[in-house]
């Protein structure tokens, strides 16, 4: 086979349905990976900066987890980027998994004796840095070797893996009982751990040298602009992934301060706001784990993706719309029940679809990491969208009620997606 032959094979559409055991590495590496950033995330990095500076942890910790959210924004299409230019003997998503968690985890390890801020800031920058290098990596290598038929289902299980790395994030936390030190390596171990299967089984093709187009830095800082008129699939299908997930953020933002104020759990249930919100999250996360699963593998069965993606934001609408009229504990159990229901379904089949409007197969990697800019915007959106409603219009009530359009919204730009069904 020539060299423009291996190239051709390296970028062509893939049609031989992937083995379990390439898609159980795909799912560890997310497992890992997300375990590896919402541990630190959720408890430790607060923890950390509690013992830096008690009265200004608050502070602290939006400092060190705003420059991280900066990091990721574009560390993930850079190195998507760099991923599809990579010409390695073993392919070329490979080496950024492996570059990525080691980066992250080398982070780790450091963050676990940090002897001040700016350190601290430092090495979460980091971790973000190596976690989004390798879930760029990761996420492009789906599109790169699985035919269009099965990504839903593959989708489905990577988006489970996420959510399962999520909730072993949060048990590591709990397990190391405020050590956060100990947390953080063994969030380490987790990361290196996750890439161990698909390093070994990845069946990753090379891309040879003459498929990679020369370098030129103009060019390549161009190409991250990706045209609306050109490919307004892609650019429909990131604008209803942006929406849908500033739904779901302003849905999950306020939760603590939804069951402390308006459902006022201490006082109808006896029961702690904090024990509430981890009561919610894992009855979400099961549903997530359940829907993501059932609903990619559904759509790949349908053979069309368009229906799904529609029903499941409207699914969340739905949710926020029963927090809003039944700001009760039994609403909350249910609209928590209807939101990972409705998201599982759309985090499966939503990428499925997007792997169907990729503007070219040399920049999968690039192209998934700006859509990833969908899923990272709305952590720094969704405050500040959400903040007054509750402050000035009307409290949580219109924050739901606003939750539901803006994710409407995405299920009706849906429709102007022309090139999948």
């Amino acid at each position: 086979m020539s060299l423009s032959d291996t190239a051709v094979a390296a970028l062509a559409e893939p049609q031989r349905r992937v083995r379990p055991v390439w898609t159980a590495g795909v799912v560890l590496v997310n497992v890992g990976i997300n375990a590896a950033f919402f541990g630190p995330l959720q408890v430790l990095l607060g923890q950390q900066a509690a013992a830096f500076n008690e009265g200004e942890k608050e502070a602290i910790l939006a400092l060190v987890t705003g420059a991280g959210a900066a990091v990721s924004l574009v560390a993930n299409p850079l190195f998507g980027a760099l991923s599809d230019r990579t010409v390695a003997r073993r392919g070329r998503r490979v080496p950024w998994v492996l570059f990525g968690a080691i980066l992250g985890a080398a982070a780790l390890a450091a963050l676990a004796g940090a002897p001040n801020v700016a350190v601290m800031t430092i090495l979460w920058c980091l971790v973000q840095a190596g976690c989004n290098g390798a879930y760029a990596a990761i996420t492009a290598a789906i599109p790169d070797r699985v035919p269009a038929p099965q990504r839903g289902t593959v989708g489905g299980l990577a988006a489970m893996g996420q959510t399962v790395g999520i909730l072993a994030g949060a048990v590591i936390a709990a397990v190391v009982s405020g050590n956060f030190a100990l947390g953080y390596l063994v969030c380490a171990l987790a990361l290196l751990a996750g890439v161990v299967l698909y390093f070994f089984k990845n069946d990753d093709v090379a891309l040879p040298r003459d498929g990679r187009p020369p370098f030129k830095l103009a060019e390549f800082a161009r190409n991250f602009w990706i045209s609306p008129a050109r490919y307004p699939d892609f650019a429909w299908a990131w604008l209803t992934r942006l929406l849908v997930n500033i739904g779901n953020h302003m849905v999950t933002l306020y939760l603590l301060f939804f069951l402390t104020d308006a459902v006022r759990l201490p006082q109808t249930q006896g029961l702690a706001a904090e024990s509430g919100v981890l009561i919610l999250t894992g009855l979400y996360a099961v549903m997530v784990i359940i829907t993501s699963v059932v609903g990619g593998r559904l759509s790949d069965r349908m053979g069309r993706r368009k229906p799904l993606v529609i029903l499941s934001s409207a699914i969340i609408a739905v949710a926020a719309l029963i927090l809003a009229v039944a700001p009760t504990w039994p609403g909350a159990l249910i609209g928590a029940s209807v939101l990972g229901i409705g998201f599982g379904a759309y985090l499966a089949v939503d990428f499925a679809l997007i792997t169907e409007v990729l503007p070219t197969a040399l920049n999968r990697g690039k192209d998934l990491g700006v859509i990833n800019i969908a899923n990272s915007l709305p952590q720094v959106l969704a405050p500040l969208i959400a903040y007054p409603f509750v402050a000035y219009w009307g409290g949580y009530v219109s924050l739901y009620v606003a939750a539901a359009v803006i994710g409407l919204l995405g299920a009706v730009f849906v429709v102007k997606i022309k090139g999948v069904d």
